[in-house]
């Protein structure tokens, strides 16, 4: 009988060890990345108070095109470093939330750092 690799309870387990070391407080809040098949997530959070200051994703019914590609992560990256620097967050720690710093992930850092969050 073949085994097939529990993925998604790899990329939880790296998430918990990841989130074990940093945390978003109310000077620096942690920017949280979730990716799933279709669409990309993104919000940032005060660890400290349990809040989501800010959030974005290609759900929403303002974001037109395909939701599941590079294209689609670097605007919603932008979109949230917009919002962000609405509410005066300039610097934050960012949380690729367990998935490798490649694609999706990687051209929504790219994307908020374009848009002016610093991290």
């Amino acid at each position: 009988m073949i085994k097939r690799p529990d993925t998604k309870g790899q990329r939880i387990k790296r998430h918990n060890r990841v989130r074990g070391k940093i945390s978003g407080t109310a000077e620096r809040p942690r920017l949280s990345v979730f990716r799933s098949e279709n669409h990309i997530y993104a919000q940032i959070i005060d660890d400290v108070a349990g809040n989501t200051l800010v959030s974005a994703s290609t759900v929403e019914k303002s974001f037109e095109g395909n939701g599941s590609n590079c294209d689609a992560a670097k605007k919603i990256g932008s979109v949230l470093a917009e919002r962000a620097l609405q509410k005066g967050i300039e610097e934050v720690v960012f949380d690729r939330g367990g998935y490798i710093y490649h694609g999706r992930v990687k051209a929504l850092a790219e994307g908020a750092r374009e848009g002016g969050l610093k991290f």
